[in-house]
């Protein structure tokens, strides 16, 4: 049996197929789903997500963001998805440069929102520069 995976950014559907099994990066951890699992719903946390389709092993670098599991299907909403092939390695490595000298420069009490936000950047660049650098070597 098998499981049906769609992920969504909210720009568009980034996969909606069969697959085997599919692995998220929750935010306690990683999460494997088999066919058969009991219905879920879970936060996403900055990382790699992983699902096999026709025995091969697809990664993909996702953001934050939601799954909804089901016995069935596994839905992913995320506000980031990238394979591989899709991220620049020189540019993500200078947004996450400057996100990490603009968050030295504030103040964490006063501007809570605006350090949120540049950790999530952080955080989604390190899962990219990550899934980039493991299958490079």
């Amino acid at each position: 049996m098998s499981l049906h995976l769609a992920i969504v950014t909210p720009e568009e559907q980034i996969f909606s197929d069969t697959v085997g099994n599919v692995y998220l990066p929750g935010a306690d951890g990683e999460m494997g789903v088999l066919d058969g699992h009991a219905a879920l719903v879970t936060s996403l946390a900055p990382g790699e997500l992983r699902y096999e389709k026709d025995g091969q092993i697809v990664t993909l670098a996702v953001g934050s963001g939601f799954a909804e599991v089901t016995q069935e299907k596994v839905s992913v909403l995320t506000d980031m998805a990238l394979g591989e092939d899709d991220i620049d390695e020189e540019r993500v490595e200078e947004a996450m440069k400057r996100a990490e000298e603009q968050l030295k420069g504030i103040s964490h009490d006063d501007d809570a929102e605006e350090v949120a936000h540049l950790q999530a950047i952080i955080a989604k660049s390190m899962a990219q520069l990550k899934l980039k650098r493991r299958h490079r070597n």
